[in-house]
């Protein structure tokens, strides 16, 4: 019975190890500041969270973000997967922390040079939409 106990924490030990060693969370990026006017802006208090996710999940354009990014924010997504760098991870709060709203708006609208994020198709009030999406319900 000890056998069989030290043998299951050795095991859990070296999965924690291992899954810390390739973690990706702070995510290293070099993306440029929005312009100061609109990284100080946040809109999403008017926003519709619900439209947001509708639009995260399933019909935003080109293509939905959780293609990307994943149903849960986590920057596996089944294309995300097959990116360099890969897709923000939402739910990494060391790397989100000292992302803003107006940030997020401005990579939504305009894309990121040298990732494969690329401008989204959406209106302004769908892109405030998605970023109260994202930042109440997928950033821990």
């Amino acid at each position: 019975m000890k056998k069989t106990i030290t043998l299951l924490v050795a095991a859990m030990a070296t999965l924690l190890l291992v899954n810390t060693a390739f973690a990706k969370c702070p995510q290293p990026r070099k993306t440029p500041a929005a312009p100061a006017n609109i990284a100080g802006k946040d809109d999403t208090a008017k926003a519709d969270k619900a439209n947001g996710k509708k639009l995260y999940e399933k019909t935003a354009k080109p293509m939905a973000c959780a293609m990307c990014h994943g149903n849960g924010g986590g920057g596996d997504g089944k294309l995300g997967k097959a990116l360099k760098p890969t897709p923000r991870d939402f739910t990494c709060a060391d790397t989100m922390k000292d992302i803003s709203a107006g940030q997020m708006y401005f990579i939504i609208k305009n894309g990121s040079k040298g990732t494969g994020m690329a401008p989204m198709k959406l209106k302004d009030s769908e892109i405030w939409d998605v970023v109260k999406y994202i930042r109440e319900d997928l950033m821990k």
